[in-house]
């Protein structure tokens, strides 16, 4: 394998990109001038070194904003956020655009996808675990600060099994609702715009 197919089978493990679009990734690169493509490889080291995942929510951010020895991020230690209500997400995207809609004020959890229909190992799909460990540190705090769960899933096959899955492992104690009318069937939270999502957000049921 020479280094145009290699760099193309690695471009063409990220979301949404199929064999011919990494090709043609691969080809921009050789075409680029100048510095280009060593900033490139900076930017994706430099990723790596500055940005950690938050212990508590899951999702990632820059560790530079808050100092090197924190790993919660700026949203879990805010302390004016609605700690009654944590919305679960499939990815850190999808937290970004309910956080621009400014319609949302409590805490999140970022599972890190979702949980296809037929899936064997479900487990395997999300961060099920760490979300039954968040939720049992809540419980056994002496705080059970949480009142609801509200499922920020996509609007469609996969975003409503991962939801009833959600379901049956969060169990009774919560109340468990749902993003409502708002969403289109299909639909998905990073491309839905603000006032879509205000009112996904107002009108959710359990």
């Amino acid at each position: 394998m020479n280094s145009i197919d290699k760099l193309s089978e690695i471009f063409g493990k990220f979301p949404g990109i199929g064999p011919r679009q990494a090709r043609r990734f691969v080809y921009f690169l050789l075409s680029r001038t100048g510095n280009y493509t060593s900033e490139l490889v900076q930017a994706v080291q430099d990723i790596k070194k500055e940005i950690i995942q938050c212990t508590e929510c899951m999702r990632f951010f820059a560790k530079e904003a808050l100092g090197h020895s924190v790993s919660k991020c700026g949203i879990c230690t805010d302390e004016t956020r609605d700690a009654s209500m944590l919305m679960i997400v499939p990815r850190d995207i999808d937290m970004e655009a309910v956080e621009k809609s400014s319609s949302y004020n409590g805490f999140y959890f970022v599972l890190g996808g979702v949980v296809p229909i037929l899936e064997k190992e479900p487990e395997k799909r999300i961060r099920i675990k760490e979300l039954e460990s968040r939720l049992r540190r809540e419980a056994t705090g002496g705080q059970a600060r949480i009142k609801e769960i509200i499922l920020g899933m996509n609007a469609n096959i996969e975003g409503e099994n991962t939801a009833e899955y959600l379901r049956q492992h969060i169990g009774p104690t919560y109340v468990i609702s749902t993003l409502g009318r708002g969403l289109s069937t299909g639909a998905e939270l990073e491309y839905a715009d603000p006032e879509t999502l205000k009112n996904a957000f107002l009108h959710r049921t359990n």
